[in-house]
């Protein structure tokens, strides 16, 4: 066994209690902190507080202390052992710094996946939580965001979200339209974390097809050729996206052609699904702009009254 200990320390140029309102609202509806959606989002069973059980991502803990606008203590489930703790301390009426340490005894095995995989994405993930303490808490001050290595890329994107088979979602009113009597469909599921697009169209680069109809939670793409008939649909529905596809057969070449296509096709759905799922979330504002963000998009998008 061996023991870790990794330390993540950020002055801000905001009084403690600024930042620690903005503690407290960790894992809430409006948490301004974690960096979500190109991580997953801290969440909980409860609100915050001793007792809660959550984590983000694979990575499960308990609350096990909490000083509202000072800490908070995260201890992680047996048999794993150690904690992690985010802390803030007052420097002065007008500064102060904000802590995260990881606490550890690792094995071989989870000393050799600590240091080839988890440890690059924790550190730009704490770092990037910091961001978003610097942004939410002085909007105004210069922040240079953390930096990615090459690595830590390849590693977020080996453990990105992976589609999961799901039924013909009966909210696809666009999909279960597109034909009478569909000689092949299959649809796949990824969650929505907070901070990526609801609306339907931003979907649209999924599949290289013309729109052939949209609603204000579905987005309907196609294809038609004299063998077969293809429709795709993005429905945004409880915080999740789901890719239907709808193919009518028309011929025996048709036939011919889906045999083989058919074998490559759940692969293909899930490859682009989860490559624009990524590719969006990594797009997304960090959580403190959204706000302001989202208000100047119903501004633009409101009716301009008649002069």
């Amino acid at each position: 066994m061996r023991a870790v200990c990794n330390v993540h320390e950020r002055v801000v140029e905001a009084p403690a209690d600024v930042v620690g309102a903005l503690l407290d609202r960790l894992s809430s509806p409006d948490d301004p902190l974690s960096p979500s959606p190109v991580w997953p989002p801290i969440r909980f069973d409860r609100p915050l507080g001793v007792g809660a059980d959550g984590g983000h991502g694979f990575v499960r803990y308990r609350v096990t202390a909490y000083e509202p606008g000072r800490g908070i203590r995260f201890d992680f489930p047996p048999p794993e052992n150690g904690h992690h703790a985010l802390t803030v301390e007052p420097l002065d009426v007008a500064r102060c710094r904000v802590t995260h340490v990881l606490e550890q005894k690792q094995n071989l095995r989870q000393a050799l996946l600590w240091s080839l995989a988890i440890r690059p994405m924790h550190d730009v993930m704490i770092e990037e939580l910091f961001d978003n303490v610097v942004r939410a808490a002085t909007p105004e001050a210069p922040l240079r965001p953390a930096s990615w290595s090459r690595w830590t890329r390849l590693m977020r994107r080996a453990v990105w979200y992976r589609p999961k088979a799901v039924a013909f979602p009966a909210a696809a009113a666009l999909a279960r339209q597109a034909f009478d009597a569909p000689d092949f469909t299959d649809s796949w599921q990824l969650p929505l974390d907070p901070g990526m697009p609801e609306d339907p169209s931003a979907w649209r680069g999924v599949l290289p097809y013309e729109v052939r109809g949209s609603a204000p939670d579905e987005l309907l793409l196609g294809q038609d050729a004299s063998h077969l008939d293809f429709r795709a649909s993005v429905l945004i529905e409880d915080d999740t996206v789901t890719l239907t596809t709808v193919v009518r057969i028309h011929n025996l070449r048709g036939r011919l052609y889906w045999a083989v296509v058919r074998r490559l096709h759940p692969f293909m759905a899930r490859l682009m699904l989860r490559r624009t799922h990524r590719r969006l979330a990594y797009a997304s504002p960090p959580a403190p702009v959204r706000p302001a963000r989202e208000a100047a998009a119903r501004r633009d998008a409101a009716p301009v009254p008649p002069g």
